[in-house]
């Protein structure tokens, strides 16, 4: 067997961009087309803003801007501006950046210098502009190279630094910002810096009461169990109030401004301080769960240099505060311990109501108990990771995996969906979980349910839900049905079972419709799969003449080879998403309860519409 040459010559060293743009993982977490909260178009938005908080919290800059048209992105700021003589380094060379210097930036949300340059490298056009003393100068770069450097030039404009760029289509194919996610990210840095006003297309977000607003936009006053409790001190604040209606557990966690979805040594010291507490405030020894069950709360802590466990910080691996101060563990339970306490103390009507939940909960699972141990039993004589479960190789609590976000649940109905996907899908990052016949209608039933029927209780083990997301297995719920009648209502039944016991699923952006192709339009040279009318027509148009014309009835029809397509890079999935405007009850009320009057004009309207449309 002849051996592969080892000599100077394998040797290669990247430069900083190229290096960037082969692993762009390493830098922004997945790539996607923008269907996903965490696809690495919104990372990059993330990581110029972040620059523009870090100056407001600096106390230079009171306002930010933000304008995205077609794939163009501006940010701009008015803060101090990026001292001049170092615009291009802080762009396009590695590990600088003003957040070192510790004097500057004492708890910034970046602190070692990749963010613009990942940003910079992965753009098709990238320009920053600074403005300081009345002066101005500019730099522009293709893929991270510079083609533009401008001489230092008098300016009337304001001071600040503003970012433009357009992400590289050939690295985030058929890309979206999605407008519901750009505005969750920027009222969660309004909730953080009261006092800051982000313009975004021209609407205005503001917060004068930071997590509050945030608990506010979260829960409907209706569905509080009690009013917000609202604590702050100088490195920490928080909200928690309990859900009448929600079963698990809610959080919404952050560090110098900085959403980490997937917690951390803060949000685990959070759980924590919260029971701790109320057993002493109660002198009673309540179980964890029975406590923390249908809480919805947000942490916000600040951290001197704070280490997280990926370069998307989305996990909290620091244990100190920092600069003097005790342990992050210590310094949550000290403060919880000490202003939860107080308020309870002085609001006794929250308190009786805080105390009828959690005996209320302990009453419950008390009830479930036993059933809950014959279900697990059932878990596990079913086989899960056998046969209603196709694993992957990588799951989300992964964190040191740079795949881990792209860690996806396929749920499908019937055996030959699921084994198309099955044999198509990526074994590292891709597991396929088959459902027997139709869900039930969960609507109007309690958590008792979920164990008793055999569908629900093996999907919430195999997605390890039961009691917080702490622990969630996939990043993405994929709901893979066909597209006629009965997919329709199984997917109408999967979205309801989340929607009646996992909210947060859906509000923390998880789950999803596959879409596929409804026809397969193709001559001898080229093959286009159509997801619409529209692109069936201008398929047989580019085609002709007289291409093959293939209509796919389900996916069980489309061969594994083809599937690859439609679960690879290329993916195309909707996001399943809340309207704000009605609150869940209502929600599952209108389109799950008893057929009433309203709903039926509402099929008839919208039947009218796709019919007019047909006819158009």
């Amino acid at each position: 067997m002849a051996q592969t040459q080892y000599t100077e010559d394998n040797i290669r060293s990247l430069d900083w961009k190229e290096h960037i743009r082969m692993r762009p993982g390493m830098y922004i977490g997945k790539l996607g087309d923008g269907s996903s909260p965490d696809d690495g178009i919104y990372i990059l938005l993330k990581e110029i803003i972040d620059n523009s908080i870090d100056e407001f919290v600096m106390g230079a800059g009171k306002t930010i801007e933000i304008k995205i048209k077609d794939k163009e992105i501006r940010v701009r700021d008015y803060g101090r501006g990026i001292p001049l003589g170092k615009v291009v380094d802080v762009v396009s060379k590695m590990n600088t950046g003003g957040k070192y210097d510790s004097r500057a930036f004492k708890k910034a949300v970046g602190l070692n210098g990749v963010g613009t340059k990942a940003v910079n490298a992965l753009s098709s056009y990238f320009r920053v502009e600074s403005v300081r003393d009345g002066k101005l100068k500019f730099a522009e770069f293709n893929l991270g190279n510079l083609t533009t450097d401008s001489q230092i030039e008098e300016t009337s404009r304001r001071k600040g630094t503003q970012i433009i760029f357009i992400p590289d289509e050939t690295i985030f194919k058929n890309f979206k910002y999605r407008t519901e996610y750009v505005v969750r990210m920027l009222k969660n840095y309004v909730y953080l810096n009261p006092g800051l006003t982000i313009i975004f297309n021209g609407e205005k977000f503001y917060s004068e009461n930071g997590l509050a607003d945030l608990l506010s936009d979260t829960i409907a006053q209706e569905d509080r169990l009690y009013p917000i409790i609202h604590l702050k001190g100088e490195d920490i604040e928080v909200a928690l109030t309990h859900s009448k209606t929600q079963y698990s557990e809610e959080y919404h966690s952050f560090v110098n401004g900085q959403h980490t979805t997937q917690g951390g040594t803060h949000q685990a010291a959070f759980r924590e301080s919260i029971v701790k507490t109320i057993r002493e405030f109660y002198k009673k020894n309540y179980d964890a769960s029975d406590i923390r069950k249908s809480i919805v709360s947000a942490i916000s802590i600040k951290v001197m240099e704070p280490v997280f466990e990926s370069q998307t910080k989305t996990k909290l691996g620091s244990t100190d505060m920092g600069g003097g101060l005790p342990t992050v563990r210590t310094y949550i339970n000290d403060f919880v311990k000490t202003q939860l306490d107080n308020y309870l103390h002085k609001n006794p009507e929250t308190a009786e109501a805080l105390q009828r939940k959690i005996l209320q909960a302990e009453r419950e699972r008390k009830d479930l108990s036993g059933i809950r141990k014959l279900a697990r039993e059932r878990a596990k004589k079913a086989s899960l990771h056998n046969k209603k479960l196709r694993d992957s190789r990588v799951h989300l609590g992964d964190m040191k995996n740079d795949r881990r976000l792209e860690t996806t649940l396929f749920i499908t109905e019937g055996d030959s969906a699921s084994g198309s996907i099955t044999k198509s899908r990526d074994v590292n990052t891709q597991a396929v979980f088959s459902l027997r016949g139709k869900p039930l209608n969960s609507y109007g039933m309690s958590k008792k349910i979920v164990y008793e029927n055999e569908e629900f209780n093996l999907l919430q083990a195999a997605l390890n839900i039961e009691d917080s997301l702490e622990n969630l297995r996939y990043n993405n719920i994929v709901i893979a049905t066909d597209a006629d009648v009965d997919g329709m209502h199984i997917r109408l039944l999967l979205i309801t079972f989340f929607l009646q016991f996992f909210p947060e699923l859906i509000k923390e952006g998880h789950l999803y419709i596959l879409q596929t192709p409804l026809f397969r339009v193709r001559n001898k040279k080229e093959t286009i799969y159509c997801y619409s009318e529209e692109e069936r027509i201008n398929a047989i148009e580019k085609l002709k003449p007289k291409p093959e014309i293939t209509r796919f009835k389900g996916l069980g029809e489309i061969s594994p080879d083809e599937f690859k397509h439609f679960i690879g890079r290329d993916i195309r999935l909707d996001p399943v998403m809340l309207d704000k405007s009605m609150s869940i009850e209502e929600l599952l009320s209108f389109y799950m309860g008893k057929n009433t009057p309203d709903r039926q004009q509402f099929i008839i309207n919208n039947l009218k519409v796709e019919l007019d449309k047909i006819e158009d």
